[in-house]
């Protein structure tokens, strides 16, 4: 069999085994036809007729350092040979080690760290410690958030895919954060929504009953939301309002820590220290499911002398802990956060500035690190969105054809409501920057196409 027969043989194998057996998140079994991925390296990944495809999503948002680094490969592959798994309760060398490399880079006191398999897990955890720490039972979080599936997260969540979900029982009250670009509060600057949105968010806390509300939970910047970045002051803003009240503060890093905003922790832009901190993907660039919680001194306190209810079979894998240490140890060795950061100041946000100037469908543009949206519009003075909220079918129909056009032009983007998002590798090359923006200025004709 020659190698273009070979290549159809397995890619057929494939397609029939996923449609008969794998069960897909977030769809409707019998609308998607999921790409077969043949391999990966570097920031792109290729099928098995062998078109390459550039990832601007990198993944799910998690291969920080792309795909196949041989010294994380070669990292997991050691650990398997020398022990594969141990059970959580055991001090072992490379969880004590991972723990320690993530303490090292947490803001302030977060020194201990709760392992969990991934990053809703790390969100229930978190939770869970500051109701036992506060004796409390409201938790607040933002609409246009989202936390993770799982059933406190996904009740947390404030956008759409909560609402097959919500059982409307896990005391969680939800809020609105700012967003100029779409301000609830009729802001005209950063200054007012930040003001505005502190405003309200102390009113919530007022009518809620301070006294009831055992934690605030923030995505340091929304993700799957829109890349929200918020105005300064405005987490400054919160943290005051939480000392204030007693009230745990809980940054959910899941998407944005390690190196995604050209800073280990998103939270050190803006030189802010939470009580907690929910990680996941970026820590091993996902080679190996983790996630976990960093934890402050005064609650790790709490637990010292009572049990912390809570644990997992697999907290702490050691393979996963291996591909940690070892992505921890790229990212310092390579300089990876400052080259996320220097991508956003000087390539990304540049580039993709230049774009919106040149496309009426491109109302913003935001974003920082390797991490960034472009807000797509019908009209760029009304801001109509280009699809409705929550649209599918027919009405999401522009976004679609957009995301059809960039995997066109050799490009795999992230496509979310009426966004589309710009999150390649950390470690993208210029070269590879400037590719991705040549496609997408392509691409986006498509959306100007429904412009009014």
């Amino acid at each position: 069999m020659n190698p273009a027969a070979e290549a159809a043989h397995a890619l057929a194998a494939v397609k029939d085994a996923d449609r008969k057996h794998v069960f897909h998140s977030w769809s409707a079994q019998e609308l998607i036809d999921p790409l077969a991925v043949a391999g990966a390296e570097g920031s792109y990944f290729w099928d098995y007729e062998g078109k390459r495809y550039l990832d601007f999503s990198s993944a799910l948002v998690y291969t920080n350092i792309g795909y196949q680094h041989p010294k994380v490969a070669a990292a997991i592959a050691e650990q398997a040979a020398k022990l594969c798994t141990v059970a959580p309760g055991f001090a072992v060398d490379v969880r004590s080690e991972a723990a320690r490399l993530i303490a090292e880079r947490t803001p302030g006191d977060l020194d201990k760290i709760f392992f969990t398999n991934a990053g809703a897990e790390a969100v229930e955890n978190a939770v869970r410690m500051a109701r036992l720490h506060t004796g409390r039972p409201k938790v607040l979080s933002t609409y246009r958030s989202y936390h993770g599936a799982t059933s406190t997260a996904i009740n947390l969540t404030g956008d759409a895919r909560r609402f097959g979900n919500d059982t409307a029982t896990a005391g969680v009250v939800h809020f609105w954060g700012p967003f100029l670009y779409r301000s609830p509060f009729h802001a005209t600057t950063e200054a007012e929504e930040c003001a505005r949105a502190l405003r309200h968010l102390e009113d919530t806390i007022v009518f809620e009953g301070p006294q009831s509300i055992a934690a605030i939970i923030l995505e340091t910047v929304g993700g799957a939301p829109g890349v929200l970045v918020p105005p300064a002051g405005y987490l400054a803003g919160v943290r005051e309002l939480c000392d204030r009240h007693g009230i745990v503060f809980i940054l959910d890093e899941i998407m944005v820590g390690f190196g995604r905003t050209g800073a280990w922790f998103a939270a050190d832009n803006w030189e802010v220290t939470p009580d907690l901190i929910c990680f996941a993907k970026g820590v091993t660039s996902g080679y190996v499911p983790l996630g976990g919680v960093a934890i402050s001194a005064a609650i790790a306190e709490t637990f010292a002398r009572r049990p912390y209810p809570g644990g997992l079979t697999y907290s702490g894998h050691v393979l996963a802990c291996a591909a940690a240490v070892a992505t921890i140890n790229v990212m310092e060795e390579e300089g990876i956060v400052a080259q996320s950061a220097r991508t956003g100041a000087e390539l990304l946000g540049p580039g993709l500035r230049a774009l919106a100037e040149r496309h009426p469908s491109v109302g913003e543009v935001r974003g920082l690190g390797t991490f960034w949206a472009l807000e797509l519009v019908r009209n760029p003075e009304t801001r109509e969105p280009l699809v409705p909220y929550n649209a599918a079918g027919a009405d999401n129909a522009p976004m679609a054809e957009l995301a059809a056009a960039c995997k066109k032009g050799g490009l795999w983007p992230l496509a979310a409501g009426n966004r589309l998002h710009v999150a390649p590798p950390c470690n993208i090359t210029p070269e590879d920057v400037a590719k991705g923006l040549e496609i997408l200025d392509e691409a986006l004709s498509v959306a100007d196409a429904h412009v009014a």
